[in-house]
């Protein structure tokens, strides 16, 4: 991976941790990692829409160099969309990353490569971050159209962006096949796809925001795999689900660097 991009560790909490779970989870936390871990390493949270107050309080409050997310967002800025959050609150939050395009959103909620690339553009337009992600069934992969699965949905997704937009961005690479199955792409499976994607970042918006975007790998990683997939040099980082719940297992994903060979 090289040096010029900061590697980005996120945690995905998906539908779990309430409130008081969140501030007991942040701060074991706060205790396992140290200075040197937040010098190598970019560490975000994405908990519910309902912690991220507290969230945002007990780290502001603790002085903790972790950044918070939100794992959705909609593209409107306000409106008659019952249930729904806008950009707009999420930024008066002060949240840094909102992830776009989960495969759980796009699997369980319809959400169409037109509508992740609409929230993108919202988030962008509300100075966050999208965590663009992007990934292929196993019965896409068995029958070899990862690439033109991959590769169609980051197009969809950063078409209307300008390149110095796309540039500040992370896409994530989550093969649907290993998420929540106990199943890890291999390393040189990650890096292969990785390095599609920022070969079509290179072909959409030019050598300097394919050089400079960050590429997450997502999909049951764990500490155990942490450092191969980390030494790959297309994987900037990884979008961590189950083990991020986890706080010692966490903590140990965000300081692969001090085994990294």
């Amino acid at each position: 991976m090289p040096t010029d991009r900061t590697p980005l560790i996120s945690g995905n909490w998906k539908m779990n941790l309430n409130h008081y779970e969140a501030t007991a989870m942040l701060d074991r936390l706060r205790y396992l990692l140290e200075k040197d871990d937040y010098e190598a390493v970019d560490v975000s949270v994405h908990p519910p829409f309902t912690d991220i107050r507290t969230v945002q309080t007990f780290l502001q409050s603790e002085k903790v160099p972790i950044s918070w997310g939100a794992q959705d967002c909609h593209w409107e800025a306000s409106g008659a969309y019952t249930g729904e959050v806008a950009p707009s609150m999420l930024a008066k939050l002060g949240v840094a990353y909102v992830i776009v395009g989960h495969s759980e959103r796009r699997q369980l909620f319809g959400e169409t490569d037109a509508i992740v690339g609409r929230k993108a553009k919202a988030v962008l337009a509300h100075e966050m971050t999208p965590i663009l992600c992007c990934g292929e069934t196993l019965e896409e992969r068995q029958g070899e159209a990862t690439h033109g699965k991959v590769t169609g949905q980051v197009h969809a997704g950063i078409d209307a962006l300008e390149a110095e937009q796309v540039a500040g961005l992370v896409i994530a690479y989550e093969p649907i096949w290993a998420i929540g199955t106990g199943h890890t792409a291999s390393a040189g499976d990650a890096q292969q796809v990785c390095g599609w994607i920022r070969a079509k970042v290179a072909e959409m918006k030019g050598a300097d925001a394919a050089a400079a975007v960050r590429i997450q790998y997502g999909g049951s990683v764990k500490a155990a795999t942490i450092v191969e997939l980390m030494a790959q040099p297309d994987v900037d980082g990884a979008l961590v689900g189950g083990a991020s719940l986890d706080p010692d297992e966490f903590a140990q994903i965000v300081q692969f660097w001090r085994t990294a060979g």
